[in-house]
């Protein structure tokens, strides 16, 4: 049972702007969870961590009673044992019209064990004392575990990569994740360089390392794909509106599809070999072009981290 109480539990209000009124944060341990938190906190939430699932709604109505104000909630692996109510619950919130917007805070295996040996702390999932290659061996362990326990709220998330993240990154991006309208898909552009990875959030990634490249022309390396010049130059290239033209034909056709499936987000990530030009450019032309969507974020990996 997810709640003994007939009475629905969306009554803490929606915010009006529309945007989201309970925020879920979950994802994997060493994935930036405080981080985030403080972020929501910045924003005018009301931050809890670790609430068991199963005591969502009567917190909910708890809140209520208090008066409406915008909650966010830390979910993880410390309540392994609650996390098949989660699922539920939050079908069952948006059914009943709450605006619900739910975070996974994701990172690939080698940032989480560079993190956990940074920090020493135990992952909450390991069970032994042991040292050595034994630690490293049970902590993979650990964090293979964790995944596979947290693989189906991933699917229900709006997903980010933190694992080349710095804390300021992360905080600008959950603090737009949660201005936008909760109840509507937000579409996602990603820039990012294919030497450092292909982000794991990407529900769609193209590759335009094919295209003219400003790199290799002296004055317009040290400028990015937000400077004119470099516009100027990729806007004469024919590639480039070819490219640009499929690429939004493709998302044009299937984004009211993708929003018709309930889809929370869409995130599209667009790659060249640094991150700085080609795949910049593409981001903030295809942000200006579908702004008429409404929820539309961009994201620049690797440049943001200048």
């Amino acid at each position: 049972m997810i709640s003994t109480s007939p009475a629905p539990l969306i009554e803490i209000g929606a915010s009006p702007s529309g945007q989201a009124d309970l925020v879920l944060l979950t994802g994997m341990s060493g994935g930036g969870k405080s981080v985030a938190m403080h972020a929501l906190e910045d924003a005018g939430f009301f931050c809890v961590d670790n609430l068991p699932p199963e005591l969502l709604p009567q917190f909910l109505q708890l809140e209520e009673r208090r008066g409406k104000r915008r909650v966010a909630i830390a979910v993880d692996v410390r309540s392994a044992g609650s996390l098949p109510h989660l699922l539920p619950l939050i079908k069952q919130l948006r059914s009943e019209g709450m605006a619900v917007r739910s975070i996974f805070l994701d990172a690939n295996t080698e940032a989480l064990m560079r993190r956990f040996s940074e920090t020493r702390r135990p992952h909450p999932l390991r069970q032994d004392e042991s040292s050595g290659d034994d630690a490293h061996r049970a902590l993979l362990d650990a964090i293979q575990l964790e995944r596979e326990l947290l693989a189906a709220i991933r699917v229900e998330s709006t997903v980010i990569d933190t694992s080349l993240l710095r804390p300021a990154q992360l905080r600008a991006w959950v603090r737009d994740l949660v201005a936008v309208q909760g109840d509507s898909l937000t579409l996602v552009f990603e820039s990012f360089a294919f030497k450092h990875g292909v982000p794991s959030d990407a529900d769609f990634v193209f590759d335009v390392r094919v295209l003219p490249n400003p790199y290799y022309d002296r004055e317009l390396r040290p400028l990015t794909g937000r400077d004119k010049p470099v516009a100027d130059y990729l806007e004469d290239q024919p590639e480039v509106r070819l490219m640009l033209a499929q690429i939004g034909a493709f998302i044009g056709q299937w984004l009211p599809a993708f929003a018709s499936d309930q889809r929370s987000y869409l995130t599209v990530a667009i790659g060249c070999t640094g991150g700085q030009h080609r795949s910049v450019y593409l981001v903030e032309t295809l942000t200006r072009q579908f702004a008429y969507h409404g929820q539309v974020l961009k994201r620049h990996r690797e440049l943001d981290q200048r």
